[in-house]
């Protein structure tokens, strides 16, 4: 009588369920996961597409490569201009270092003639004409190194200009080279090898579904009760008796309510609006998306 009582009581307790109430699950919902999409931002066409759906991809593999060769040459050409316009920049220590020597050799003319003077072996006349030589000297060569430093100014505005394109040229061949965000799996392929991709094309989309979340609704009464960071129990219910329970941990609970979606069952059927929340579930490979799930809390 003792083992028919304990056996009568455990299938009770199972009939309960793991929320221990009428329903085995507080809320349900479906899994979703976070997908990006990825788009061409280069015109060109499709050169390399190795990727299938399904493939499980890591960060930085490169998912598509799309033609670069105008580019490359359109650097090339920018590359060159630019060596041209530096090629065309002045020495200014050359072009001035005659005008600098001549200086000089006034300057020591006129320390000579001066030390004559005191003598009597030279005039003032010859005194003041070497003092005017060296004044002129001097200001065509403030003027000659105005002239320079602008001149070098101008073509070092013009080779920053240039090298900012080639800069953007750069750029934009790497964006050809179109690599993977994140870790994740392929969705779905929008092109293929030898196609022409446009700015904006959509080309693939991914999602990472190792870290699945399980978007489900509670009532008011139930949001009480819960807050971000507080661990669930997730069971994914893949049809017929399969069912797996996960760990979840709830990362987000909406600030608004909504009208209960259609499809979805609450703890109180009365209620019409519902409160969403995200819960994030570790996947072992076999949640996919829109798989159904419950929670219990």
């Amino acid at each position: 009588m003792k083992a028919l009582r304990y056996l009568a009581v455990t299938v009770a307790a199972l009939a309960m369920g793991a929320c221990g109430n009428k329903k085995s699950y507080d809320a349900q919902g479906t899994f979703e996961a976070t997908e990006i999409t990825l788009s061409s931002e280069i015109n060109g066409r499709v050169l390399s597409f190795p990727i299938q759906e399904g493939d499980m991809v890591r960060k930085g593999e490169k998912l598509v490569q799309i033609d670069t060769i105008q580019l490359y040459l359109s650097m090339l050409q920018l590359e060159k201009s630019s060596s041209s316009v530096r090629y065309n920049r002045p020495d200014i220590n050359k072009q001035i270092g005659s005008l600098r020597e001549q200086i000089r050799q006034q300057k020591r003319e006129l320390i000579r003639f001066e030390a004559l003077l005191k003598d009597g072996a030279a005039t003032r006349k010859q005194v003041d004409d070497l003092k005017s030589s060296v004044s002129i000297l001097e200001g065509q060569l403030q003027a000659m190194l105005s002239s320079l430093n602008n001149s070098v100014g101008s073509i070092d505005e013009q080779s920053s200009a240039i090298d900012i394109q080639v800069a953007q040229i750069a750029d934009k061949i790497d964006k050809c080279n179109i690599k993977a965000p994140v870790n994740g799996t392929i969705l779905a392929k929008y092109a293929e090898e030898g196609e022409f991709a446009s700015i904006g094309m959509p080309l693939l989309k991914m999602a990472n579904l190792q870290n699945i979340i399980l978007r489900a609704y509670v009532t008011s009464a139930q949001l009480a009760k819960l807050k971000i960071g507080d661990k669930v129990k997730v069971t994914a219910d893949f049809g017929g008796d399969e069912k797996i329970d996960y760990d979840g941990v709830i990362s987000w609970i909406s600030s608004k309510s909504e009208f209960t979606p259609k499809n979805i069952l609450t703890d109180d059927d009365r209620e019409s609006s519902v409160y969403a929340m995200k819960i994030n579930v570790k996947n072992d490979g076999r949640i996919k998306i829109g798989t159904y799930g419950t929670v219990c809390f």
